[in-house]
């Protein structure tokens, strides 16, 4: 500590301090060794240089004593820690301390805005369910008949559909697997739901279901008693009995050109909010990932589900140390469990793979300022908002309660997501600090940028910016109100940046589980 000197920088003007106690303060800008900080206790002295984004040290910390951030232990000193110095790796590390959990202890009341109920323009299919998109899926059994089915979405490509501008496209949704399973696996069990997830997606109006013919996962397992709507136009196509690849090639045009007329006198209509599922996913996070987009996003999810609408958290690894949190605000103490239940899964899983789930932040989370596991859930469940937790479910199974629900998925973005749509999300949001490029199809992805800097950047592949919030030109509820707009208009039809690009078919990637012989 030193004595005042006018010349030093306010904390306020340099930093975030997210709560009273917290140990640690976020930079909202670079500072270098020598700058002097005023903070409530005195002034303090930076020994180092702290990059952006990254923590400051506001008080002393004892080495084994916890850090707090969001009011929460993101991690114990692994060395005393000083007021002024950095605090990251060097310096932090895990806090194994055990949680105590309640369960359903916390619950805020979300209310519905008065006034005509919000709508947005989608597609009302048979069932019921109301899509976002207009989708032909070429959806493979087997990876065996994956460029073929390559092959035949390809002839749709460039101009191929502008006769017919209510398609959004045909999409081939191709894997790496569907033979060598252990049939009633966990992991074949997993792919036949994800799978059957997208045939049934109320985005996907046409469906060709393409096979070799031989594979363990056959074609018709993946319609066979399915709940498709009854509107839906389903085709189903083995390489093997239609005569070789170029004989399924042109059997397989030859069915989605038959379907395109019809998929095209399709419109959209007018259907209210609460038919909405939203996909809520983060990657590539940084320090302000807690702070900015995941919170607003947690705002526009709030909004949504006081309207009767749902909205999905997943990422599994990603709330681990954060649990607690969520088994609170669980809707029962079995829906609590469930959660505790797949957090057990996982631990046992990381495990036997030779690691911990400590493991998960990833070299650009820590670049951007993220040391531990507990630190990155803690801004990763800002995601949810405030509303109870009402289910929990496991990978790529089909979402039936509304409200806010969690799904058991991995961290990995393309994984994730693809589970979360075969859930049934119609939106999906995505936060990124690092800058992700992830798109999705059948169902749009809208990417929210954490930080001005990077979404300047890369501006051509970021719907929002939402480090306007760190910048003080907007806050969390102005922000969230805004994604919240933006949810409503690309369900209605707006297009966004990745799909501008044409991405999203090969981010269709399954969870791989399991034994494969």
């Amino acid at each position: 500590m030193t004595t005042t000197d006018p010349g030093a920088l306010a904390l306020a003007d340099c930093a975030l301090l997210l709560r009273p106690d917290d140990d640690v303060a976020v930079l909202t800008r670079e500072l270098p060794a020598g700058t002097r900080v005023r903070t409530a206790s005195g002034e303090i002295v930076l020994p180092g240089d702290v990059p952006r984004s990254h923590k400051l040290a506001v008080r002393p910390v004892a080495a084994g004593a916890p850090v707090r951030k969001y009011g929460q232990s993101i991690g114990r000193a692994t060395a005393d820690i000083q007021p002024g110095e950095h605090v990251h790796g060097h310096n932090l590390g895990m806090d194994d301390t055990a949680r105590a959990y309640e369960f359903a202890a916390v619950h805020h009341e979300l209310t519905a805005p008065e006034g005509p109920v919000r709508t947005f323009q989608g597609y009302r299919r048979a069932n019921g369910k109301v899509g976002t998109r207009n989708y032909i899926a070429v959806l493979t059994s087997v990876n065996c008949s994956a460029s073929t089915a390559k092959m035949i979405a390809a002839h749709f490509g460039g101009m191929a559909l502008d006769a017919y501008p209510n398609v959004d496209g045909v999409v081939a949704l191709t894997h790496g697997s569907g033979c060598g399973l252990v049939p009633g696996s966990d992991g074949s069990n997993m792919l036949v739901r994800t799978l059957r997830g997208y045939a049934q997606h109320p985005n996907v109006a046409g469906l060709l279901v393409l096979g070799l013919g031989c594979e363990m996962v056959p074609v018709q397992s993946l319609v066979d008693g399915l709940d498709l709507p009854a509107d839906t136009l389903v085709q189903t196509l083995t390489i093997q009995a239609t005569g070789g690849i170029r004989a399924t090639v042109k059997a397989g045009i030859e069915k989605i050109t038959e379907m395109l007329p019809e998929l095209d006198a399709r419109r959209r209509e007018p259907a209210p909010v609460s038919e909405l599922v939203l996909g809520l996913n983060c990657g590539g996070s940084d320090g302000y990932s807690g702070i900015t987009a995941n919170p607003a996003l947690g705002h526009a999810s709030d909004r949504l589900v006081a309207m009767g609408g749902t909205s999905i958290l997943a990422e599994t690894p990603e709330v681990f140390g954060a649990e607690h949190l969520l088994t609170r605000r669980a809707v029962s103490e079995a829906v609590g469990r469930k959660l505790l239940t797949r957090i057990d899964w996982w631990q046992d899983y990381a495990r036997a793979g030779g690691g911990s789930l400590d493991n998960n932040p990833s070299p650009g989370n820590k670049a951007g300022g993220l040391t531990t596991i507990l630190e990155k859930s803690l801004g990763a469940v800002a995601k949810a908002g405030q509303a109870d937790l009402a289910d929990v479910y496991e990978y790529a199974e089909p979402v039936t309660s509304r409200g806010m629900v969690f799904m058991d998925t991995p961290g990995y973005d393309p994984v994730s997501v693809t589970g979360i749509i075969a859930g049934g999300a119609t939106v999906v949001c995505f936060t990124t600090g690092r800058g992700s490029v992830l798109g999705g199809r059948p169902t749009p992805v809208l990417k929210l940028a954490t930080n001005t800097e990077m979404y300047e950047r890369m501006s051509d592949d970021m719907d929002l910016n939402c480090g306007r919030i760190v910048d003080g030109t907007a806050t969390v509820p102005e922000v969230g109100d805004e994604i919240f707009e933006r949810i409503i208009a690309v369900a209605s039809g707006e297009t966004t940046v990745s799909e501008e690009l044409d991405l999203g078919q090969d981010e269709f990637i399954p969870w791989q589980l399991g034994t494969v012989t």
